[in-house]
């Protein structure tokens, strides 16, 4: 099969989902299990299911083929954000390891199943390296920015580099800010969504001076999300093809300021799938193969 995402905006081919049914289980399981996970709130799992029937139709109507990560007794409730235990590069997928304890088995169970499914693994992130997929976004297919925080260490982004040397030129290190904390779910792509080659939706106030010069010196137009809408995760924007983007309902000034810079903007409800969890529709996704 055709793999490989070294984007963030080319159209998607191909798609890593996980039905919140073989994630969230149920609404006891819910219960029991969303306080260590660290979720806002307890989910509504009737809630949960309406939200996705929406969220997923517009993934079906960009996206000719979709697949979906089985259930599996060795994850928990954030299995169903599968974009971040991997990236899938044109040689084959990167595995990372997780930040909280409750999702260490996250990786090797989605290796298994991309791996009989046809995709080849190029390496690993292991030992004392610590990475997570929201960390690293491709800027270019020679280029790519990776957020250097709590979820993503030194010796993990040393390791990446080794494993991409062949076919990548540069590596950004992105100092993260400390944010709300260790527990916090910050990541580099937190505070940028790539929708065109040049235009990212993006949070500024924590984005380093030096990071932000580069992008506008890239020729990439910023859109700045204003602070209600990033607690909303407002910058949280999946691009299904160029200026063809899926954000969260309740952002509407992201809303107008993407339509303005000429972007198709799709939007689903999202309180209990995405806000209780604090995963956007990029979070809820993985690429597996763009063009």
């Amino acid at each position: 099969m055709n793999y490989g995402c070294q984007s963030m905006v080319g159209k998607i081919k191909s798609i890593l989902l996980k039905d919140p049914k073989d994630a969230f289980i149920s609404q006891e399981y819910l219960k029991d299990h969303y306080k260590q996970f660290h979720y806002i709130g307890c989910p509504n799992y009737k809630e949960v299911l309406e939200e996705y029937k929406t969220f997923e139709k517009v993934i079906k109507q960009y996206v000719e083929d979709i697949y979906y990560l089985p259930i599996n007794d060795n994850v928990g409730l954030d299995s169903i954000y599968t974009h971040d235990t991997l990236k899938i590069t044109h040689k084959g997928a990167i595995y990372f390891p997780m930040g909280k304890e409750q999702r260490k088995g996250e990786p090797n169970a989605t290796r298994e199943y991309l791996e009989s499914i046809g995709i080849p693994t190029l390496g690993c992130i292991e030992g004392e390296g610590k990475m997570e997929g929201g960390d690293v976004v491709w800027i270019d297919e020679k280029t790519v920015a990776v957020g250097r925080g709590y979820r993503t260490n030194d010796k993990g982004i040393r390791q990446l580099k080794e494993i991409i040397k062949d076919f990548v030129e540069d590596v950004i290190v992105v100092p993260m800010p400390h944010g709300d904390g260790k527990e916090a779910c910050l990541h580099l792509m937190s505070i940028i969504s790539l929708v065109d080659q040049d235009l990212a939706v993006v949070y500024s106030k924590y984005m380093p001076v030096f990071f932000r010069e580069y992008l506008i010196r890239q020729g990439i137009e910023l859109i700045e999300v204003p602070d209600e809408e990033y607690d909303y995760l407002g910058s949280n924007v999946l691009a299904l093809a160029p200026r063809k983007c899926l954000v969260l309902k309740g952002n509407p000034m992201t809303k107008e300021r993407l339509m303005k810079a000429g972007a198709e903007v799709y939007e689903y409800e999202g309180n209990e799938l995405s806000f209780k969890g604090t995963g956007g529709p990029t979070c809820l996704t993985c690429p597996i193969y763009r063009i």
